[in-house]
């Protein structure tokens, strides 16, 4: 049997959909493709996350590397938030995915609608 060293780390697919996957990642990805932006006005572009979960999503898709933290020691501090080469590599596959929900929503309603689970 071949060993192959990709087999000894996590799936890759699921290690990235279980990150972005969640409730509010993709939505702040998708409002910081617009630019850089400060903690309250990201979160007043998104209109209902709350500051502790935006805090914790941003803090996930730090770790992961989609997004960076630019503190300013000013007084106040000001803290900004955009997105990193990587993330920004992934504005592509995030919008054919929205342009691909958008365009199969009703056949997905509709399809529910029929389910007898």
């Amino acid at each position: 049997m071949i060993r192959n060293e990709t087999f000894d780390q996590p799936c890759p697919i699921r290690g990235v959909l279980d990150r972005i996957g969640d409730q509010w990642s993709l939505l702040v990805l998708e409002t910081l493709s617009r630019g850089t932006m400060r903690f309250n006005e990201l979160q007043r572009a998104i209109g209902d996350i709350s500051k502790q979960m935006l805090s914790k999503t941003l803090k996930r898709l730090r770790e992961d590397g989609f997004v960076q933290r630019t503190l300013y020691p000013e007084v106040p501090p000001r803290t900004e938030y955009a997105l990193t080469d990587l993330g920004r590599s992934f504005l592509e596959p995030l919008r054919r995915l929205v342009d691909w929900a958008v365009a199969n929503h009703g056949a997905i309603l509709t399809a529910r609608g029929n389910s007898d689970v």
